[in-house]
């Protein structure tokens, strides 16, 4: 596996779609000039650079991907910036933790934490957040909003009976990261272990288009919601699989189409 590849698969094809649901967060929220964020699970950067084009002052941490992050830096680092609100983007590679290590020796205080990476998708997947909000906590003045993401209800999300795919040939190793479908309560479930108190939700469709197959392909691997698939099988029979899931919704055009509905949870700081 590419991860360099992959990693610019999810840049250039797939992050982009969730680009609705960043906009009705920041939208909701009023994110701008006066807004300090820090993005957990930041990856290859959109959602910050979304929030910073709004005039916010954005800080990112991730630990999962190097390949990403660099693509986020590659998007952030303050020589590409030309004002003042865009030159305070920073990119840490590890947890809210190494922050302070990383940066000066005094710690902004943020107004805004974000964790826009889907939850609730794969068997686990929520488990290292708590922690990542746990740890993020003490970075952010009392009662701050806490942005949490997950997919939405399956029979408003099209690509679920795609993903669905994902868990049929991962089946050998089941509950090591397959796909399953979202629960009503995820996000509360993960604000409640953190200490945070739920404090408002929303729905936003955030369709899935692809210039043709291959793109859909490359974009969905991308997620890495494939990974244990292709650990159970091979790469060769899950892009086959893959592309026969998605032929239903390819267009005469060749472009590929799947309406899908995302959830966002506000939460707040104690």
């Amino acid at each position: 596996m590419d991860l360099c590849a992959r990693a610019r698969d999810w840049s250039e094809i797939q992050e982009r779609m969730l680009v609705p649901l960043y906009e009705a967060v920041y939208e909701r929220l009023e994110v701008g000039p006066g807004t300090r964020l820090l993005g957990l699970g930041c990856g290859s950067g959109l959602a910050l650079l979304t929030a910073a084009r709004r005039g916010a002052a954005v800080t990112g941490v991730d630990r999962s991907s190097p390949e990403r992050l660099a693509l986020a830096r590659e998007r952030l680092l303050p020589q590409a910036w030309a004002t003042r609100a865009r030159a305070d983007a920073r990119i840490v590679d590890g947890s809210p933790e190494d922050i302070v290590a990383a940066g000066d020796a005094e710690t902004p205080a943020f107004t805004l934490v974000t964790a826009f990476e889907p939850i609730g998708c794969l068997a686990g997947d929520s488990e290292g957040l708590r922690g990542l909000l746990q740890a993020a906590t003490p970075l952010v003045g009392r009662g701050a909003p806490v942005v949490l993401a997950g997919w939405g209800p399956p029979e408003r999300c099209t690509t679920s009976s795609v993903l669905r795919v994902a868990t049929r040939l991962a089946d050998p190793l089941r509950g090591t990261g397959s796909w399953r479908p979202a629960l009503r309560d995820d996000l509360e479930e993960v604000a409640q272990r953190a200490c945070l108190k739920p404090d408002g939700s929303g729905r936003v469709a955030c369709p899935f288009g692809y210039a043709g197959m291959d793109s859909a392909v490359r974009g969905l691997l991308s997620t890495g919601l494939f990974d244990a698939a292709i650990s159970a099988t091979d790469q060769a029979q899950v892009d086959k699989e893959l592309a026969e899931a998605l032929h239903p919704y390819q267009r005469r055009d060749g472009t590929v189409w799947m309406p899908n509905v995302f959830r966002y949870l506000i939460a707040r700081t104690p």
